[in-house]
């Protein structure tokens, strides 16, 4: 009997091929696509989001291709209380989050999985560009995808063993390029689709106008240097986030860039390029692919996707936090950001920054 699994199908090219591959491959495939928000269908089919109801029903066009079972799932309720209320209350709390990550942490493989038992399948797979490997002993291990430019890892980093050795990623060997063409091969109807980019359930990207729709306050405040002079006001710290230069709204004889959110005192803290090296951060509720590190651990890490890791070594704090070190200072240091460590292509583990 072959194997069953289930499919996460968002309507596009990656998981559409995902399907076929595994169909080809001899499995036992249910596709599944998840019904995540309300979207005005007014707006542009041909975006680059997922998860809008024309994306459910492309991926219901690909299942009825490839001749498998399709199943719709409504996740709303959860999909509202798990990622867009941490939106909203992330950048209440002067953070900047990564609802990305958060959304593979608790649907994608937290939902999804309960939804594979639910229906008997054995596995689950999506259209990440990541690989899973098993080594001698026996621990699965997540590995950055074979192309550079598509790699996904650092999203996927909260994957734990139990996650591990029941997920496939079909694509996480190929080159987009290569992706691209066996869509075509298998003459899929989105073989030509449009890759998502935005922040899904904010499909024009404006996130400050979401935010106040959602019950975020525009309450003005200082916007100050590191030493709390003040150099203008701005019209919610919700608007900002570390590493902004443009809409400050300030003239000075040299670019400005947000330095730190200050919550509490609705402040944001502005100064030149160079006020955003940071040596040191603090992460919290780490997690791990295989087992947690011991002593010091000396590696790589990214403190966001596509950054390139860069050198650093890390240590679990008494408390349970994760305190990472740079080699060199690092710019952009996102509070609500995750922060993922790597041993060469391998991802040993990660977690939220808090604070540098």
């Amino acid at each position: 009997m072959a194997t069953k699994v289930l499919m996460a199908m968002s309507g596009g090219v990656d998981s559409s091929v995902s399907a076929a591959l595994l169909k080809e491959q001899g499995y036992d495939v249910i596709g599944v696509s998840m019904q995540l928000y309300d979207r005005p269908e007014t707006m542009d089919p041909g975006g680059k989001t997922c998860c809008s109801l024309t994306d459910v029903l492309d991926a219901g066009r690909v299942a009825k291709k490839l001749g498998i079972p399709f199943e719709v799932v409504d996740l709303r309720g959860r999909f509202k209380e798990l990622i867009m209320d941490y939106f909203v209350a992330e950048y209440t709390a002067g953070r900047t989050p990564n609802p990305c990550a958060r959304c593979n942490q608790k649907v994608k493989f937290g939902l999804l999985m309960e939804i594979a038992d639910s229906l008997g399948a054995e596995l689950l797979a999506t259209g990440h560009y990541a690989r899973i490997e098993r080594d001698a002993g026996g621990s699965y291990q997540l590995i950055k995808g074979d192309d550079p430019g598509k790699d996904q890892s650092y999203f996927l980093f909260s994957l734990q063993q139990h996650q591990l050795s029941r997920v496939l990623f079909p694509v996480g060997e190929l080159e987009k390029r290569q992706t691209r063409e066996l869509a075509a091969r298998f003459e899929l109807p989105v073989a030509q689709k449009n890759e998502s980019q935005e922040i899904c359930f904010i499909p024009d990207n404006d996130y400050v106008r979401f935010l106040e729709e959602n019950g975020v306050a525009a309450i003005p405040g200082e916007i100050v240097d590191r030493d709390g002079k003040r150099l203008g006001t701005h019209k919610g710290i919700h608007n900002y986030t570390v590493g902004q230069r443009r809409g400050l709204g300030i003239a000075w004889k040299e670019p400005l860039y947000v330095t730190a959110i200050d919550h509490a005192a609705s402040r944001v803290v502005v100064g030149p390029r160079e006020e955003l090296n940071r040596s040191r951060l603090i992460a919290v509720e780490p997690t791990w692919t295989d087992r947690p590190i011991s002593g010091t651990f000396t590696g790589s890490c990214s403190i966001r996707y596509r950054q390139r890791p860069v050198p650093c070594q890390a240590v679990l704090l008494p408390d349970g936090s994760l305190q990472v070190d740079f080699e060199q200072p690092q710019q952009g240091v996102t509070p609500g950001q995750a922060v993922v460590l790597y041993d060469g292509v391998r991802v040993v583990g990660g977690g939220w920054i808090a604070s540098t």
